[in-house]
């Protein structure tokens, strides 16, 4: 009976809420910190992982009309303002542009350069709407390389505190010693817990992200290539 008593003391000594209670102000600023930093990195990943989805499905679908046949200047009209995803848009930009270039006369070099701006305004349009998908990643590079250190930096701070209470008790019993372990151990764990889902994040969504800009840029080169063989076509 009193082994379950003091068992039961012991746990709810060392709960970790109790161990969040016990910690200075320092180690509970961390603490606060990493469960901050842990719940933002969800809401990145969250956000991330409804965001890519959406953006498959619209180029899926985008794409379907693309290349279904129809001529190009439909699809531009049909389309209208509904410009929702970086593939419409990267479409819009080119057509605008091969729009103001279809009076162009016959010149060779008239020709080359209308197609020099049509082939700059799809890579500035490409890399305008990458670098929107992109955004939040980096919280998440950031959470998972510095998590771990933030952690640690508690660890140091906690057996600190557990090194000055043995000097100030001048005890070396586990009862004085190992609260201080323990809260230096829970701000680790705590570093961990938010680095580990941060990195994974990063990595998946990173992936994604570069899978859709192969698929981004590919679209653009050939819709580059289609609009100059019509510009070639116009100038004979």
């Amino acid at each position: 009976m009193e082994t379950e008593v003091a068992q039961t003391a012991i746990g709810g000594e060392f709960s970790l809420f109790n161990l969040f209670l016990a910690a200075d102000w320092v180690v509970k600023s961390v603490m606060l910190i990493l469960v901050l930093a842990s719940v933002w990195s969800w809401a990145v990943m969250f956000d991330k992982s409804l965001s890519y989805g959406r953006l498959r499905r619209k180029a899926n679908k985008f794409e379907d009309q693309f290349w279904s046949g129809k001529p190009l200047d439909d699809l531009y009209r049909k389309m209208g303002d509904r410009q929702d995803h970086p593939m419409a848009r990267v479409f819009a930009a080119a057509m605008e542009e091969w729009s103001r270039s279809k009076d162009i006369g016959k010149s060779e070099a008239l020709v080359i350069g209308a197609k020099d701006r049509i082939d700059k305004v799809l890579n500035v349009t490409v890399a305008r709407e990458l670098e929107k998908a992109e955004s939040n990643l980096g919280v998440l590079a950031t959470i998972g390389s510095a998590a771990p250190f933030v952690g640690l930096f508690g660890t140091v701070w906690g057996i600190m505190n557990a090194f000055q209470a043995i000097a100030i008790t001048q005890d070396t019993n586990l009862a004085v010693v190992a609260p201080g372990i323990a809260e230096a151990l829970f701000a680790t764990a705590l570093g961990l817990f938010a680095a580990i889902p941060a990195v994974v994040g990063y990595n998946r969504y990173s992936s994604a992200l570069n899978s859709y800009a192969v698929r981004l840029q590919g679209f653009a080169d050939e819709f580059s290539a289609i609009l100059s063989r019509q510009l070639d076509e116009r100038a004979r």
